[in-house]
């Protein structure tokens, strides 16, 4: 069985995401915040695809027991774990705190993703080994990690509300996709286990993310001058279901995507250092809320 789970595929991309994987014939787990919303795009999604093979389960991403919770139940349900679409995205939403203490972009947009892919690995290893078939790890990103220059990934920075602007915590989490898939391919390699792991840009798309965008006049008016230039949903979900399915993707790994073709993000993204500062931060914060 050949699992395939779309981290958040209630809208937008991932849902467009999770439909072509079903073309495909995958195993579609689709995670969604509540099994309501989940629901609905099962059935609407088998409406298009009869043959598809769907399941719903729940997860909330900024919130880390939610994500534990969600993984025990994978992992202790379905035996093969072939590709994760790491795709879920808060864009630009005025300063909160998740559930553990932590703004809500960064704990959405990354530390989930983070989590949720460390508890899933011993699966995604056994798969390729069992059968034979590279394990596949997508995060989806943005052009926006250009506007990051790598100093936000500490706490006290984050959480700061004086501070806070909403694009640029967007950047900062964006930023830490490309390194958590750089740092993850890094360790792969080392550990020599069959799995991949790229970032992409998904292109500038109207979708549900821009919500908290549209609440600000200006920036309504310069994105409907620009809606002629945009992106549909299946051109912004095609990257994605590249680096999840096609041959030519087969190891490659460490890369960022944006237009179905490799591209060169920010000297910030390829920075390995900073990868790994990344990675030892985010273990800290899921660690000390572990407890």
């Amino acid at each position: 069985m050949v699992n395939k789970p779309t981290c958040r595929a209630t809208n937008g991309i991932g849902k467009e995401t999770a439909r072509v994987l079903a073309l495909r014939g995958a195993n579609v787990i689709i995670p969604a915040r509540t099994l309501e919303s989940g629901m609905k795009v099962k059935e609407s999604l088998a409406e298009e695809v009869p043959s598809s093979k769907l399941h719903v389960m729940e997860m909330d991403l900024s919130s880390l027991d939610s994500v534990r919770s969600f993984a025990r139940s994978f992992n202790s349900s379905h035996k093969h774990l072939n590709v994760l679409i790491n795709n879920a995205g808060i864009m630009a939403c005025p300063f909160q705190l998740s559930k553990d203490g932590i703004e809500l972009q960064f704990a959405t947009n990354h530390l989930g993703h983070f989590l949720l892919t460390n508890l899933l690995l011993d699966k995604m290893k056994s798969t390729a080994k069992e059968t034979g078939v590279q394990g596949r790890i997508v995060n989806v990103s943005s052009t926006a990690h250009r506007r990051s220059d790598g100093s936000g990934f500490d706490l006290n920075k984050l959480n700061d509300k004086s501070k806070y602007n909403a694009f640029s915590a967007y950047s900062h989490s964006k930023l830490a996709n490309i390194l958590h898939a750089n740092e993850l391919s890094r360790r792969f390699q080392e550990q020599g286990c069959d799995l991949t792991a790229n970032s992409l840009h998904p292109g500038v798309i109207g979708t549900n993310i821009v919500r908290y965008v549209m609440t600000n006049s200006v920036l309504t008016s310069i994105f409907s001058l620009a809606k002629p230039f945009l992106k549909d949903v299946p051109q912004g979900a095609a990257t994605t279901v590249y680096l999840a399915l096609h041959p030519d993707a087969k190891g490659v790994s460490s890369k960022y995507f944006a237009g179905c073709n490799e591209a060169t993000p920010t000297p910030v993204a390829r920075d390995a250092e900073l990868a790994k500062k990344l990675w030892a931060f985010s273990e800290e914060l899921v660690e000390n809320r572990s407890k």
